[in-house]
């Protein structure tokens, strides 16, 4: 399924360097989202898609816990810091993206993991976009209160973000805090993330 995208309506300033996919400028990370639900298909094609991200040794130590009702969707909310409750209670899903920290196959730590797990989520993000859909990740939440509500064992898990996924709401359900900061983040010329550049200025 997808969605009727009004999300698209604030790219203006966004405009690539090089050729590329519109899927890569047109993923961005709104606040204002639709509260309608999302059909269960269409959910699962997100994490479908997050399954297929590459890993070292093909470990795929990445786990997504997803809210499935009311209820669960409300206990996720609760974790999350303040500010994003303010905005994040209209995202139809809320899910929190967790690492293995160890090798399932010999034990020992998987100093990869976080890399791996950022693939996953970009995958996500991506196929959500691909939908007409949106994928925030968020920073502000309290790990200890999430490690508690979700029952995840801290010792085998680490929390990597929360994810707040819908349909483009509408600006006029945020917060006057948020208005400002509703549209897409513009990006660093690609000459200063590609190319040859001294990193060790000096050495």
């Amino acid at each position: 399924m997808k969605t009727e995208d009004k999300g698209l309506m604030v790219l203006n300033n966004r405009m690539p360097e090089a050729e590329v996919n519109p899927i890569f400028p047109g993923r961005w990370s709104p606040r204002a989202f639709d509260p309608k639900p999302i059909p269960v298909a269409t959910l699962r094609s997100l994490f479908e898609a997050a399954k297929w991200a590459p890993s070292c040794y093909n470990e795929q130590p990445w786990f997504f816990l997803h809210s499935t009702t009311e209820a669960e969707r409300l206990e996720y909310l609760s974790i999350l810091v303040k500010k994003n409750q303010e905005w994040a209670k209209n995202a139809p899903v809320l899910a929190f993206l967790f690492a293995r920290r160890s090798f399932a196959m010999n034990g020992k730590p998987n100093r990869w993991a976080v890399f791996d797990c950022g693939a996953a989520w970009m995958s996500l993000a991506l196929q959500a976009r691909m939908l007409g859909l949106y994928a925030h990740a968020m920073a502000g939440y309290d790990p200890e209160r999430a490690y508690g509500v979700l029952r995840v064992q801290k010792e085998e898990y680490e929390i990597i973000c929360a994810i707040a996924i819908g349909g483009y709401g509408s600006r006029a359900d945020l917060p006057e805090d948020f208005l400002a900061m509703e549209a897409p983040n513009d990006r660093k010329p690609l000459a200063e993330v590609a190319g040859k550049i001294d990193l060790v200025p000096g050495a």
